[in-house]
């Protein structure tokens, strides 16, 4: 599986050129054969947009929703992407996984709300994240601060997940979580981790990149700096990544207590 990961400058998401900008970065893609493109969290309307997302924020088949399903389906590339969604009086911090034919393969709500904007701006998510195939594998799909509780990454694992795709929005400061926490989820759970993080400036935050994609032996299969602006990484995962020979622990633990 040919996996493509866009780290991305909050303003590209925030202006109203975001789909634009994807149109053009999935026609790219489709011609080096990626099967999957991971997005960052809030692609659409922008993140640290609180207004946008009372106001812009659009049930699960609205227009965004269609104009995603589109480009997937024309560019023949699944595409994972976070999300503003409406339903009813409920605003979802929202991650949907759309396939190469424009299906929705797999939808999750944010659990765990991070920071005062996030919980005044969001419902939390009350749903296990999901574990879906695609081209031959597991995926699961959590949300940014998910990833920082072990428990969440555990979970997917246990029901068999392979790779977890990651949108988020990291400011600068919470480096650690990139540098340590995601390697980390990837080694203790024997899965790979896509981190898809923005760079850059986005009203009163600055984001710091430092997009990921770390293998089940904790180590980068790629990884993207700081500089603003977009940055493409494109990783073609092993059909045997020898995920598990890297640990003894999950058959080895014991719980007599």
């Amino acid at each position: 599986m040919r996996l493509a990961l866009a780290q991305m400058s909050p303003g590209d998401a925030a202006d109203g050129t975001a789909l634009a900008q994807l149109e053009t970065l999935a026609a790219s893609l489709s011609l080096q054969n990626v099967d999957l493109l991971i997005l960052p969290e809030l692609f659409l309307p922008g993140y640290n947009q609180p207004s946008a997302h009372r106001d812009l924020s659009q049930p699960l088949d609205g227009e965004w929703s269609r104009s995603i399903a589109a480009i997937a389906r024309n560019n023949g590339l699944a595409i994972a992407y976070g999300w503003a969604e409406r339903d009813g009086n409920a605003v979802y911090n929202a991650a949907s996984f759309i396939g190469p034919d424009g299906a929705r393969l797999a939808h999750y709500r944010k659990i765990q709300l991070f920071g005062e904007m996030e919980r005044a701006s969001f419902t939390p998510g009350h749903d296990a994240p999901p574990v879906f195939a695609f081209k031959d594998r597991q995926l699961g799909m959590l949300i940014c601060y998910d990833i920082e509780f072990p428990e969440h990454a555990r979970d997917l694992a246990g029901r068999g997940a392979q790779v977890l795709l990651v949108p988020t929005a990291n400011p600068q400061g919470f480096e650690h979580v990139q540098d340590i926490l995601v390697p980390a989820r990837a080694y203790e759970n024997r899965v790979t981790v896509a981190y898809a993080n923005y760079s850059g400036p986005d009203g009163d935050l600055v984001f710091g990149g430092g997009s990921v994609i770390a293998g089940p032996d904790g180590k980068p299969l790629a990884s993207a700096g700081t500089a603003t602006g977009q940055t493409v990484l494109i990783v073609d995962l092993p059909a045997d990544d020898g995920s598990d020979l890297l640990s003894t622990q999950l058959g080895d633990l014991r719980r007599p207590y």
